[in-house]
């Protein structure tokens, strides 16, 4: 298998080399990843100004991949379109130092990579580990790799990525897996507010409050209780119902129309 590996954490970050080790005991792997650490940026891609991809070879002279001065969606674009050597059987993304839970997912570019990769419907999965003083990425990119190797993905509806988090609580591979919808309820709405030294007013964003309890269990719970999570998530942007619903309010206002041509 053929697999290339993205994150947002950047090119030289713990988790990416990690997850690329463990993978590459096996199979073929090739890393285009950012420059420099991307966190929260999403899908973001850079246009306004041109892209370099920085080459990076091991200690043999052999290509491990490229550092590029842009997002993990410009990453995974040109890593599939420019710069790999193959045709990637399967992207990745991660492994984050951070969960990717709850309405985070929107933000998270981590999650933004995986998406540019269900965009050109190739299977992706983002994998994330809880941030500590010591994430323990060896035993994420065991627990997500499996996990990625049982997934039939002939069976997986297209454009859709598996988003997969792993708890500090798991320390072995002995673990709860959960299969849970991704919680939707917004968090980390509150701002601190403060002022810098030229006594200008600032706000940072925190992560407070906590999302409100949903009527179904979630990510966000099911990680708080200790057990490994897998979600999916769909990059298609049509909400069909919203759709239909538009189309019922202005279907007499459309008929009108055709009949005064």
């Amino acid at each position: 298998m053929k697999v290339l590996i993205t994150n947002d954490d950047g090119y030289f970050a713990k988790g990416i080399k990690t997850l690329a080790r463990h993978i590459a005991k096996s199979h073929e792997v090739f890393v285009v990843a950012p420059q420099f650490e991307q966190s929260g940026i999403s899908q973001a891609i850079t246009f306004l100004r041109p892209l370099t991809a920085n080459p990076v070879v091991d200690g043999d002279h052999h290509l491990q991949g490229y550092a590029v001065n842009g997002t993990p969606a410009d990453c995974v674009k040109l890593g599939i379109h420019e710069l790999c050597p193959w045709k990637p059987d399967l992207i990745i993304s991660g492994i984050n130092c951070g969960l990717n839970i709850g309405i985070n997912v929107c933000h998270s570019g981590t999650v933004g990579g995986a998406f540019a990769g269900a965009m050109f419907d190739f299977p992706t999965a983002a994998i994330s580990v809880e941030a500590t003083s010591n994430p323990d990425f060896d035993l994420a990119a065991e627990i997500g790799w499996s996990l990625i190797e049982r997934t039939d993905w002939t069976k997986m509806p297209a454009r859709s990525v598996l988003n997969i988090n792993v708890p500090a609580a798991v320390t072995s591979t002995d673990y709860k897996l959960e299969v849970v919808p991704v919680e939707t309820n917004p968090l980390g709405y509150h701002f601190q507010k403060g002022t810098d030294p030229k006594k200008r007013t600032f706000y940072w964003a925190t992560n407070s409050p906590a999302p409100k309890p949903s009527p179904m269990r979630t990510d966000t719970v099911a990680t708080r209780e200790g057990s490994v999570t897998v979600s999916t998530i769909s990059y298609d942007p049509n909400q069909n119902e919203a759709l239909e619903a538009l189309a019922k309010q202005w279907k007499p206002a459309a008929a009108d129309a055709e009949k005064t041509k």
